[in-house]
C-alpha cells in the first residue's frame, strides 16, 4: 500500500528510532499505567489530524504524524537517566528529524511541539498535541485510574475521538 508519509515511514524504519521504542517497551514492561509505545504514538497522531481536519487547519499530515511518533520517545531516558521525557525526546528527535530529511520549518514545528506536549500552552499546534495526548488515553476503561496519579481534569472519561 502506498504512503504519502514519506518522511515519517524513514522514522519508522530508522534503526535508532526501533531501538528507542524498543527501550521504552522494556522500561515499561510491568507498568501498570498508560505505556508510551507506538500504539500512543498512533492514537495521538490520529486524534491531533482529526482535530486539525475539523478545524479546517493547515498542518501537514507528515508534521503532524511526525510529532506524534516522537513526543515520547525519550520516556526511557527520564526511567534511565531522569532527564523530563519531553527534554530527552527533543533531543533524539533532533538527529531523526535531518535523517528523515523534514525542512527545517518542519524540524522547528515538530520539536516545539515535542517540548510543550506537556502543557496546554497558546499555540495553536502544541495545544491540539497537547490535547490529543490526554485523549488518546483510555481512563475510563483502565482498571488502573482510581491510582493514577493524574488530576481529574486531565483524565478522559469519555470517547471524544
Amino acid at each position: 500500500m502506498e504512503s504519502n508519509l514519506y518522511k515519517v515511514n524513514k522514522i519508522l524504519n530508522n534503526k535508532k528510532y526501533k531501538e528507542y521504542i524498543k527501550k521504552n517497551n522494556e522500561y515499561e514492561k510491568n507498568r501498570e499505567f498508560c505505556k508510551h509505545n507506538l500504539d500512543h504514538f498512533l492514537d495521538v497522531a490520529r486524534i491531533a489530524y482529526i482535530i486539525c481536519l475539523e478545524k479546517g487547519l493547515n498542518y501537514s499530515k507528515e508534521v503532524i504524524y511526525a510529532i506524534a511518533i516522537l513526543h515520547d520517545i525519550g520516556r526511557w531516558m527520564q526511567y534511565e537517566k531522569d532527564i523530563p521525557h519531553e527534554q530527552a525526546s527533543e533531543i533524539l528527535a533532533k538527529e531523526l528529524l535531518c535523517e528523515a530529511e523534514f525542512s527545517e520549518h518542519e524540524k522547528s514545528l515538530i520539536l516545539q511541539a515535542i517540548l510543550s506536549h506537556r502543557k496546554n500552552g497558546e499555540e495553536e499546534l502544541n495545544s491540539i498535541i497537547y490535547k490529543s495526548d490526554k485523549l488518546s488515553r483510555k481512563c475510563f476503561a483502565c482498571s488502573a485510574e482510581p491510582k493514577c496519579n493524574w488530576n481529574k481534569d486531565k483524565k478522559n472519561f469519555n470517547i471524544v475521538y
